[in-house]
């Protein structure tokens, strides 16, 4: 390799890391709950507190690289994610995972947001468009093997070893990002502290309240005092945006109708798409009995799909507009996930192939042009606000899907069976698999399948609808100078 593109390297390796450890819990989750007597809801916030911390932070995460540094701030994020994936690693107990998890989201989110900062730096010309299409099809392998990674190391070295696997490769990503990629940083930038805190209040009380919700009830006040809280705390970060000096989000952005239909289509992709896995893979090990690995397999059709059209989209069609690429997409993410619905008390892993193969062929269309398409709905000086503000939005939709068809999933089973404590158990893989819990279990997965194939086909609707046809640009982001923040550019 040529000495130029080992910078692409270490930034490759940090963002592969980091998205992997948003789907390779998934097959894990059953091994989790019986190693730690997890609970449903214990389960829930393993997945959803590296997703939401990710979300909360990343705005701000890059305005505070502007000031100390890029390559700094890069670096301290690999640190803190190695020390989050070592305590996940050695957990005892379900509350020391969750709060493991929340530094590696720390750490996450200071990797995240320098990352297309730290390209921009590097690369010019041709060399940019080139580093970031490398760069994308790195993050796009990352969320998509999760599940298959998980299963191999869950299956053969245990669930433990999904965290500790990164540190060999944070030690090997600081040496060679200390070794070969030049400092950068933005002087006079300011950070948004009452408007970080707002929106951190703001994400994290409406999934707990959500969360609460499947665990309470609606009625009761660990439910609707946090839902309650999140309106507030909404509201705030508004009025403190609006008044702001240096916003993290200018508002004046969703007066376009592009602008906020691709933020809207952003949230939702992560919900129809990749929120169901989770208890998809409960579905597969818990009742099926599949082993870690097999529950991988089963999913990699999505992962297969999706690869193989991000490939081609990128030769392809970069002279249609993202309203087109982003729009199918969304749409066919929708039919997946109600194709995925016709799931029956009856039905084998099989069951599951049309519907996730048509998923991945709308992942593998929306999310290569999803930023373009935001791009093109706002002045080109505004750039990296409105990339950090749509990958924001799509580490939320995760959280909030997770949060939301988790509800939805458990409602339905508790429906179906005489014993609500028995989610717990197929959680665990320790639920008798009798016809009662087969048939719960699958109306469970037909309700989830259809939530989220209604919010992947509405995303894409409004897209398709609202959404101005231009051309996507045909290179990776160009520096731009905006009153927020560079580092905040994250176009995956």
């Amino acid at each position: 390799m040529r000495s130029r593109w080992w910078p692409l390297v270490a930034i490759c390796l940090g963002s592969f890391m980091l998205l992997l450890d948003v789907t390779i819990v998934t097959v894990a989750l059953p091994d989790m709950a019986a190693d730690l007597q997890a609970s449903f809801t214990d389960l829930q916030w393993v997945l959803d507190v590296y997703a939401l911390v990710l979300a909360a932070l990343l705005l701000g995460a890059g305005s505070v690289a502007d000031i100390v540094g890029r390559r700094r701030a890069y670096v301290v994020g690999l640190v803190l994610f190695a020390l989050g994936s070592l305590a996940c690693g050695l957990a005892p107990t379900a509350s020391v995972l969750i709060t493991a998890r929340g530094l590696q989201g720390i750490g996450g989110a200071l990797m995240f947001a320098t990352t297309t900062a730290m390209l921009n730096a590097t690369y010019s010309g041709r060399d940019r468009g080139v580093a970031f299409g490398i760069w994308g099809a790195t993050n796009g392998a990352g969320s998509a093997l999760g599940p298959l990674v998980g299963g191999l190391l869950t299956q053969h070295a245990g669930w433990r070893w999904i965290f500790l696997v990164n540190l060999p490769v944070t030690v090997v990503t600081v040496v060679l990002t200390l070794l070969v990629c030049a400092e950068t940083r933005r002087p006079g930038v300011r950070i948004d502290v009452p408007g970080i805190l707002a929106f951190t209040v703001f994400a994290g009380s409406l999934t707990y309240g959500l969360i609460q919700a499947g665990d309470h009830g609606w009625s009761a006040f660990g439910t609707w005092s946090f839902l309650v809280l999140a309106g507030v705390a909404l509201l705030v970060f508004l009025l403190i945006e609006r008044r702001v000096q240096h916003p993290l989000l200018q508002l004046s952005l969703f007066r376009s109708a592009s602008f906020s239909a691709t933020i809207t289509a952003g949230l939702m992709l992560m919900a129809s798409a990749f929120a169901i896995l989770a208890y998809t893979s409960v579905w597969l090990q818990g009742v099926l009995g599949l082993t870690p690995v097999a529950a991988g397999v089963a999913l990699l059709p999505m992962a297969v799909c999706s690869f193989l059209v991000s490939a081609l989209a990128g030769r392809v069609l970069q002279g249609i507009s993202p309203r087109w690429t982003v729009g199918i997409g969304m749409v066919l993410i929708g039919a997946g996930g109600w194709l995925q619905s016709m799931v029956g008390a009856d039905s084998g892993a099989l069951a599951l192939l049309p519907g996730l193969a048509v998923v991945g062929i709308g992942v593998g269309l929306a999310i290569p042009t999803l930023t373009s398409a935001a791009m093109s709905a706002v002045p080109p000086q505004l750039g990296g606000m409105v990339a950090g503000t749509l990958n924001t939005a799509r580490q939320l939709g995760y959280a909030l899907g997770v949060a939301v068809l988790g509800l939805v999933f458990r409602t339905t089973v508790e429906g179906h069976v005489a014993n609500p404590a028995l989610v717990g158990a197929v959680v665990s893989g320790q639920a008798p698999r009798t016809p009662e819990v087969h048939a719960a279990v699958a109306a469970g997965l037909h309700t989830g399948y259809l939530v989220a194939g209604a919010a992947g086909i509405l995303g894409g609707l409004l897209v398709l609808v609202l959404v101005r046809a231009t051309r996507p640009h045909p290179t990776g982001p160009a520096p731009t100078r905006e009153s927020g923040s560079d580092s905040a550019r994250v176009g995956i």
